[in-house]
């Protein structure tokens, strides 16, 4: 069930070795914080991994990704911008990682796949730009029909026969966890009567009485792409103590996660053998919640730039020369997108010669 790209990985590594590779484990607010962290330990032997919950309200790890791209920002100081590209399946959340960065809505969001149409550049400081791109599935990674449906790759509206992909679905959650979500009073004994019980349960029903089974199997996987149905797999030999355990644990403190689903006692404990508890750490919300250094509220002219900006465009008023952050991006003439504020104010001041020398003629 991963959506990780074994072919866009190996092709970095290959074609682009001088760039970075950063692994985000996103929506861990949908399994159990243990399982969060032996995935993180597990990944972290190969790529730089944080985990993160992309809310705009109530983030978790966004802190630990911010400093992380600070880092590349500081290690490649001699260029004058980075730009960070999100790859990854459709609807894995690219666009709300984007959107809790900036702590406001950048870009258009939905829980199903297909909503990014094209690039965005998105500015986060004033030398790191985000990059939002649509799905990327690549045609050579050999999944069946069935993986990609369970993967949220396609719609669910778009999907022929719906009702084959049910059994696959019971096959990976626990029955107590079903019941639970859809509030039935008993079980089953194969998918075809799970769905009779909950066409009856919701009122789902045809003519004559008959269940809508075409109507419930579209549900349940709306429900499953939806992360509403209690699901996850821990990691292989998640039973072995994870390797740099010590490192995860100086970055996130994995029990500020709020698990959204209500699982049973015996998977919100940890099944690894011969692993000691993890510390205490101390609160990050600061970090979290801090906005980023670079990324000042307003920029307020000093008395000399005020003096100077006057005297070089004496037919501009002061009060109508635009105050701007230096992270917006504003297009020219030619096209160069000019961020720094004494370069923005010139190209007004220059817009404003024009026009009133056109009135002149």
């Amino acid at each position: 069930m991963g959506t990780r790209s074994n072919y866009i990985e190996e092709y970095l590594k290959k074609e682009k070795a001088h760039k970075h590779l950063v692994l985000v484990l996103n929506k861990v607010d949908l399994v159990p914080t243990w399982v969060t962290q032996k995935w993180v330990a597990t990944l972290s032997a190969q790529y730089p991994t944080v985990a993160l919950h992309a809310s705009m309200k109530h983030p978790f790890g966004k802190g630990a990704l911010i400093n992380l791209l600070r880092q590349f920002g500081k290690l490649h100081k001699d260029n004058n911008q980075i730009s960070v590209g999100l790859i990854g399946y459709p609807n894995v959340g690219k666009s709300s990682v984007i959107n809790c960065l900036r702590s406001k809505k950048v870009c258009n969001v939905a829980p199903i796949a297909g909503e990014t149409k094209v690039w965005q550049y998105i500015t986060l400081m004033k030398k790191i730009y985000l990059i939002d791109s649509p799905g990327v599935v690549m045609g050579c990674s050999g999944e069946t029909d069935e993986e990609k449906v369970l993967k949220g790759v396609v719609r669910v509206e778009l999907v022929e026969n719906p009702d084959d992909y049910i059994p696959a679905v019971l096959a990976k959650v626990k029955k107590e966890y079903m019941m639970r979500t859809y509030k039935l009073p008993s079980g089953w004994n194969d998918h075809n009567e799970f769905m009779e019980k909950l066409a009856q349960k919701s009122g789902k029903l045809l003519k004559g009485g008959e269940p809508d089974i075409n109507t419930i199997a579209k549900m349940v996987l709306n429900d499953w792409q939806r992360g509403k149905i209690p699901y996850f797999v821990p990691p292989v030999g998640c039973e072995m103590p994870p390797k740099k355990t010590e490192e995860i644990k100086k970055d996130q403190d994995f029990k500020e996660i709020k698990v959204a689903h209500e699982y049973d006692p015996e998977d919100m404990e940890d099944m690894s053998i011969g692993e000691e508890n993890p510390e205490k750490q101390t609160e990050n919300s600061e970090s979290v919640s801090e906005k980023p250094e670079d990324v000042p509220a307003e920029i307020e002219p000093s008395e000399d730039k005020k003096r100077k900006l006057e005297e070089e465009n004496p037919e501009l008023p002061l009060d109508k020369k635009r105050k701007i952050e230096p992270t917006e991006l504003v297009p020219t003439g030619s096209g160069v997108f000019v961020v720094t504020d004494s370069i923005t104010r010139k190209v007004y001041a220059n817009k404003h010669f024009l026009q009133k020398r056109r009135r002149k003629h």
